[in-house]
């Protein structure tokens, strides 16, 4: 492991909330969603929004950021210029963006990098090629995006012994299936509609808070 990666292994855990595009279905507006996420004790919030223009995710980046800043590790997705012009700590890359070994020579130890992975083999891939954690799935069947089909729990027990950074478990996680996957060996477990589209956004997020803490 690099110095990011041992350091990402002690935060990259828990819950790890991620934004979608406000009106989805009910979902909240950005600053809405992490500010209640925040209220609710999330500790990792990733920067998610594939339809808005550039010049538009880069200001709202800026403004997460702020909002963030000494109370969670923040992440942005995909845009690796944005990540660094905004001071975030960490960027999240599909199989499909910039090559790692690219990514990391550009940006050191400055930046936590995750990489989406929907198989043992891309696992691995991204392991070797430098990468602090890995987002695998989807664990269940999820409408938030097109990743295939729902891999369940038990894929998380075949990596997990293969796979020594950290595993976000990632794919239609509620707080009715989210003991299955941390139960399978996932150190945290992303979820976006749980709690951009609850009543009570920071309620929801407490109760996951509360489920890796071992309160119910």
């Amino acid at each position: 492991m690099n110095g990011q990666s041992a350091r990402s292994a002690e935060i990259i855990r828990g819950l790890y909330v991620i934004t979608e595009a406000p009106g989805m279905r009910g979902a909240r507006g950005h600053e809405e969603i992490v500010r209640e996420a925040l209220a609710g004790g999330a500790k990792l919030i990733q920067f998610r929004d594939k339809s808005l223009p550039v010049d538009e995710f880069r200001d709202i980046a800026f403004r997460l950021r702020d909002i963030t800043r000494g109370l969670a590790v923040f992440i942005v997705n995909d845009d690796l210029e944005t990540a660094l012009a905004c001071e975030a700590d960490g960027v999240h890359l599909g199989q499909d963006d910039m090559p790692l070994p690219k990514v990391r020579e550009i940006v050191k130890d400055r930046l936590i990098i995750g990489i989406s992975t929907h198989s043992l083999e891309e696992a691995l891939a991204a392991q070797a090629g430098g990468a602090d954690y890995i987002g695998f799935g989807p664990i269940f069947n999820t409408a938030t995006k097109d990743a295939g089909e729902a891999k369940g729990p038990d894929a998380i027990r075949r990596i997990r012994d293969k796979i020594k950074i950290p595993v976000v478990a990632i794919g239609g996680i509620n707080l009715q299936n989210a003991h299955e996957a941390i139960g399978a060996g996932a150190d945290a477990v992303a979820v976006i509609s749980a709690i951009s589209r609850a009543d009570d956004a920071a309620g929801a997020a407490r109760s996951f808070v509360e489920l890796f803490n071992g309160r119910f």
